[in-house]
């Protein structure tokens, strides 16, 4: 099998380095940016580690902080004992709806520490009440927003 090109390289690279300003790791960027282009889209971790040029163990280190969130999944093939992995077809869906929710855990965070300054200045609260603003109107706007889009998906929007 060929590598990928340099430009397909230049894309695995630039997906990584935006993941990494989130704080993922880098070589879970280079995952996703790899399982988003790659052919077939199913890949196995020995494939995705030769693509990449990194060992296999990075590869499964990379597999098993991104299974969970749901954005890659892990498949087999009937007959064949290899797992292959690829990007969930409502990965990124799900992957939002979970940022969604920590809308609101956030939001209720900032609502204590308002109150634990009760007392303070309104300048000292100023801060912390502009960001309870921020996640306020975001965890009423969101829901709104990721139905429509659903809708536009043609997919159920129930939970």
């Amino acid at each position: 099998m060929s590598g990928p090109t340099d430009d397909e390289s230049a894309f695995v690279d630039e997906v990584a380095a935006f993941f990494e300003r989130d704080g993922l790791p880098l070589i879970s960027g280079r995952v996703i940016g790899w399982l988003l282009i790659c052919d077939p889209p199913e890949q196995s971790p020995a494939r995705i580690a030769e693509a990449l040029r990194v060992s296999r163990s990075s590869v499964s280190t990379a597999t098993r902080l991104l299974v969970p969130g749901g954005l890659v999944e892990t498949v087999r093939r009937p007959g064949d004992r290899n797992a292959y992995h690829r990007v969930s077809a409502d990965g990124w869906s799900r992957m939002l709806e979970r940022r969604y929710a920590r809308t609101a855990a956030f939001r209720e965070i900032t609502e204590r520490g308002l109150r634990a300054l009760d007392d303070a200045s309104p300048e000292r609260r100023e801060r912390l009440a502009n960001v309870n603003e921020l996640y306020r109107f975001l965890e009423s706007e969101l829901p709104a927003l990721f139905r429509r889009w659903q809708d536009t998906r043609g997919k159920d929007t129930s939970p």
